[in-house]
């Protein structure tokens, strides 16, 4: 995920956030709608604007499995490093 994508991401998930708090929003399938429609107003708007959609973004070299599996080895290596 580049890093266009993740602040889309992370402004849909804030707005999101705020507008369930703002609007006192209650139950699961008011929350789903609103993130839903939040969602499609981001998505919109990346398209207004000409960007890149996400399902158009190349995907990844490696799985997340393959990427987990290589966070605990540099961590240990890392720590090794600094004598920890």
């Amino acid at each position: 995920m580049g890093s266009t994508e993740l602040a889309a991401n992370l402004f849909r998930a804030t707005q999101t956030d705020e507008k369930i708090r703002r609007e006192n929003i209650k139950g699961k399938e008011r929350a789903n709608q609103t993130h839903f429609v939040v969602g499609k107003t981001v998505r919109d708007t990346i398209q207004k604007l000409g960007g890149t959609m996400p399902e158009d973004l190349p995907a990844p070299d490696e799985s997340i499995g393959q990427l987990e599996k290589k966070v605990p080895k540099k961590l240990k290596g890392s720590m090794e490093e600094k004598g920890v």
